[in-house]
């Protein structure tokens, strides 16, 4: 009892330090998970959360008998795929291109003045789809297919265009911030690798294969591994602002977030809704405790858990 109050006495403060975000995570992330009933319940407003009706798996029946659910499962994880798969790839070419403009800088400065240009035309562009697709007024349409003797094409109102569309607004949005946690660990290699391996007569890119791929390989599987625990969700804005909520393209834009938001908002169907949020945490869960168990099979070490 001696040892465990010494102990105690010595990380109290840290203990303390501990209390403000584990009320946080109660309040913000557990408490709600209470509300996993309405995906069972006929939710009325008069008898609310707790009171309303059972109806045991209606909901999710209801889901998977109509079409949209196949949709939205399908939009969700094919996007999501591509957007790992791509935006993995392109975040650290990024990355290594960065650190060897930085490398060939003689001042720490001239890395911030070539980086930041870069970061905030990543933040502008997701704001410029609209300016770029509108077709009367769009960039695309009035200049560049104008110059390419192309008639103007009703961007809004084409389903078929929109795969790539999205593909190339979320890469160019989001692969930034992979692009800076691959290029903080790149700075960290230490630099007498790539001299030993100079001085053994590897180039480029042999330096490239065989040190910093592998020395990014922890913070790619644990990017990769966090990223399919998302793989049920989607970037709501990316599916819903981007696209202006056309209905002529939800056959290519619905997910199950944008599912979810419009079931609240047009259909009051607060138990339906429920029942696919359920679906795409429990789903979103397995997939990362699956990828998990393959990762500890093949590199215990790059496990989470």
């Amino acid at each position: 009892m001696g040892k465990k109050r010494k102990r105690l006495g010595r990380y109290i403060a840290l203990y303390l330090m501990m209390v403000p975000g584990i009320i946080y995570l109660l309040i913000n992330n557990y408490l709600p998970m209470t509300g996993i009933v309405l995906a069972f319940k006929r939710y009325n407003f008069k008898d609310g959360i707790y009171k309303s009706p059972n109806v045991g798996l209606e909901n999710f029946k209801f889901l998977f008998k109509t079409k949209d659910a196949w949709i939205i499962t399908r939009n969700t994880l094919c996007y999501n795929l591509v957007f790992i798969l791509l935006g993995t790839v392109m975040a650290i070419m990024v990355a290594i291109l960065l650190n060897e403009v930085g490398r060939a800088c003689i001042k720490k400065v001239y890395q911030t003045v070539i980086l930041l240009p870069f970061l905030i035309s990543i933040v502008i562009v997701s704001y410029l789809a609209y300016a770029f697709l509108n077709e009367s007024t769009g960039f695309l349409n009035t200049t560049l297919l104008k110059l390419l003797g192309k008639d103007p094409v009703s961007w809004y109102t084409t389903p078929k265009y929109w795969p790539v569309i999205l593909c190339i607004v979320y890469l160019w949005k989001s692969f930034g911030y992979n692009c800076i946690l691959y290029y903080s660990n790149l700075v960290g290699i230490d630099r007498g690798y790539y001299e030993a391996a100079a001085i053994d007569g590897a180039g480029y890119w042999k330096q490239t294969l065989h040190i910093t791929l592998p020395c990014l390989k922890p913070t790619i599987i644990i990017l990769t591994l966090m990223n399919i625990s998302k793989i049920f969700y989607s970037d709501f804005g990316l599916f819903y602002q981007v696209p202006m909520n056309q209905g002529a393209l939800l056959d290519v834009t619905n997910t199950i977030d944008t599912y979810v938001y419009r079931g609240l908002v047009q259909s009051n169907n607060i138990g339906m809704t429920a029942a696919a949020g359920l679906y795409q945490a429990f789903m979103g869960f397995v997939l990362v405790v699956a990828a998990n168990l393959i990762v500890r099979k093949i590199d215990k070490d790059s496990a989470l858990f």
